[in-house]
């Protein structure tokens, strides 16, 4: 199976970050949004619950929203992702609900070393298949202290709203990271490289 025209990648995401790292690719593919529910459960560790959320998306993938695109196209192969940031005292921190969520996460991270992980998973697309490659990657993030004002002018922007940790690499929360151990497009939401790598080897790609 090789990904083209005919049979494109299938990203499953809502993620307009991740669209955007496949799109830099230049590969043919298409956009099945998928909704999991991604609630943690209670004294469930970090690798725990990102490998449940990337098999309950994968499963949803591989369901009925898939099967519709492969009735006009054949499938070249499905994409899904869960990105989490893992607050130096090994708890997850989420999308926050409103801006107190989100200066209390960034408040914890101030300072500190963080870790971003990224669970990925690529199947051929069959309903009822599982995946033929999945992989966890995990960038530590290094976050210089911030002033009170700083972080106030940070949440008030909105930037990170809708982001795990409350914060976009890639944005103006771009100015609090000292350095970066690992892949910084993991830190993004998906590990470009080593997905490139996944697919070379499975042959989807020339």
């Amino acid at each position: 199976m090789r990904i083209g025209p005919e049979s494109p990648l299938v990203l499953c995401s809502a993620s307009p970050r991740r669209r955007e790292l496949i799109a830099s690719l230049e590969i043919p593919f298409v956009v099945v949004p998928i909704d999991v529910d991604e609630t943690q459960r209670e004294g469930e560790a970090p690798s725990v619950y990102l490998e449940r959320i990337v098999t309950a998306k994968l499963t949803a993938a591989l369901g009925a929203r898939a099967s519709r695109v492969s009735r006009t196209r054949r499938l070249g192969g499905v994409l899904v992702a869960d990105t989490i940031v893992v607050a130096p005292d090994s708890t997850i921190l989420g999308k926050p609900g409103n801006a107190a969520d989100a200066r209390g996460m960034i408040a914890r991270l101030d300072g500190t070393t963080h870790e971003v992980r990224t669970r990925f998973a690529l199947a051929s697309g069959q309903p009822g298949a599982g995946a033929i490659f999945a992989q966890t990657i995990a960038t530590r993030v290094a976050f210089r202290r911030l002033t009170p004002s700083e972080i106030d002018g940070y949440v008030a922007c909105g930037e990170g709203k809708d982001k795990a940790g409350a914060y976009a690499v890639q944005g103006r929360a771009a100015a609090f990271v000292e350095g970066i151990e690992g892949s910084y497009t993991n830190v993004v939401g998906l590990p470009l490289c080593e997905v490139v790598v996944a697919m070379r080897g499975l042959g989807w790609l020339a």
